[in-house]
């Protein structure tokens, strides 16, 4: 199995989105945060069922929430790098600045 970076931008990503959930419905944030976990979890499990996108960087999209997890295999040091998790309405080359 391959072993899991997330980078402090997607961090970032993932508590905002959870905040903002969370003032939309109470619980709603925890729910948000599951299902990361579930996508983070096929994608550690299957890290190349996910198309590419961009350059060399997959997205996976989340089942329940309209977000797409991006990220990038690093093969030789068998790798997941997550680098984004932005909602399918920002411009997806955002993640480019990270």
């Amino acid at each position: 199995m391959f072993k899991l970076k997330i980078l402090p931008l997607a961090k970032a990503d993932i508590r905002d989105a959870t905040l903002w959930y969370e003032t939309q419905q109470k619980g709603l944030g925890k729910k948000f945060i599951s299902e990361v976990r579930r996508r983070i979890n096929f994608i550690k499990q299957h890290p190349t069922a996910s198309v590419i996108r961009y350059d060399n960087v997959r997205t996976a999209v989340l089942k329940i929430f309209p977000y797409m997890v991006h990220y990038t295999i690093d093969e030789t040091n068998r790798l997941i790098i997550i680098s984004a998790i932005l909602h399918t309405s920002q411009n997806p080359k955002k993640w480019k600045k990270r």
